[in-house]
């Protein structure tokens, strides 16, 4: 039998949902089940926090837990955030399938998602981490200011475009 847990103990527990939908208790009970909380409520829990600004995207969720008690904190992931960029309407994710997000997003708007994901990425300055970004872009399958976002990293790394340094 495994050890038995500490209360005061913080853990940290990441689960990726769905925004704004209450995801299926079972799926959260292997995780949080050990640390005595109720999956059932905590799935309440993440859908509430999620419901306003992440509505129908899949983003990560942190799950900080301390005396039987579970904070909350989305952790988007950078297409998550490319997305929301979009602006585009809620989908029903059981209605509508593979859709394809082909709209036009600004280079300011990724340089601002830069910003946001850059204590998490790998690069030494932001042009890298907008180089990333970029990439998610291309993946996700929208446009950067009219233009493929691969042709945009090569601005970028010939020096054609000003990315600032902070």
């Amino acid at each position: 039998m495994p050890p038995k847990l500490d209360p005061s103990q913080v853990v940290d527990v990441y689960v990726r949902v769905t925004g704004g939908e209450v995801g299926a208790a079972s799926s959260l009970a292997p995780k949080i089940g050990p640390l005595g909380l109720s999956p059932k409520k905590i799935g309440e829990d993440i859908a509430k926090e999620t419901a306003k600004d992440w509505k129908g995207l899949r983003v990560t969720v942190k799950l900080t837990v301390q005396n039987r008690q579970a904070k909350v904190s989305v952790v988007p992931s950078a297409a998550a955030l490319v997305i929301k960029a979009l602006k585009e309407p809620e989908r029903d994710r059981k209605k509508t399938k593979n859709i394809k997000h082909n709209g036009n997003i600004s280079l300011d708007d990724v340089i601002e998602i830069a910003k946001v994901m850059k204590p998490r990425s790998m690069a030494k300055d932001l042009s890298g981490t907008v180089k990333e970004i970029l990439g998610t872009c291309v993946s996700v399958g929208c446009t950067v200011d009219g233009k493929d976002p691969k042709d945009l990293q090569q601005e970028i790394t010939d020096g054609d475009v000003e990315v600032p340094l902070d």
